[in-house]
């Protein structure tokens, strides 16, 4: 007689794969002048697509925060975990969208994650847009690339 795993076992496991991969993508880095964008979304937004905005917002704030642990936490870990807050956001988002396969996700997110979260952050205390402007282009890029990835991918995995 076969072992049936239930639904949550399943998706903690899928989670744990997806965390696992986030945490890998930390470590493959995106030139920048920050020094943190790096590959870390890319399950994050994948989740986003395939198992829901909620566990894409979890998985994309994870990996944040292990791409910023790795490299030192440059903006402090408070200003890390309002970015990872925003990186739930856009991969929430990207999900929401995605789910009701709306085009407009995948713009969304990148200019949520690239543009928006650097605006925001630039209101913060000690922090103003003059420090973020050069950071915003390898923010875009790295957004395009980690969205663009886990878009490839979903499409693949959910043959659309």
């Amino acid at each position: 007689m076969g072992t049936r795993l239930s639904a949550r076992t399943r998706r903690l496991t899928r989670l744990g794969l997806l965390l696992a991969l986030a945490l890998i993508g930390a470590t493959i880095k995106i030139p920048s002048l920050l020094g943190t964008p790096a590959l870390d979304a890319a399950p994050g937004y994948f989740a986003a697509l395939v198992l829901g905005p909620i566990d894409g917002a979890i998985v994309a704030a994870a990996g944040h925060l292990a791409t910023a642990g790795l490299a030192g936490l440059p903006l402090s870990l408070p200003v890390h975990l309002v970015v990872a807050g925003l990186m739930a956001l856009a991969a929430a988002v990207l999900g929401w969208l995605g789910v009701r396969r709306l085009p407009l996700g995948a713009p969304a997110a990148v200019l949520l994650n690239g543009l928006l979260a650097p605006a925001l952050l630039s209101l913060l205390p000690g922090f103003n847009w003059a420090f973020f402007a050069p950071v915003v282009p390898g923010l875009l890029v790295a957004a395009a690339v980690n969205v663009g990835l886990a878009a490839g991918i979903a499409v693949a995995y959910r043959g659309l």
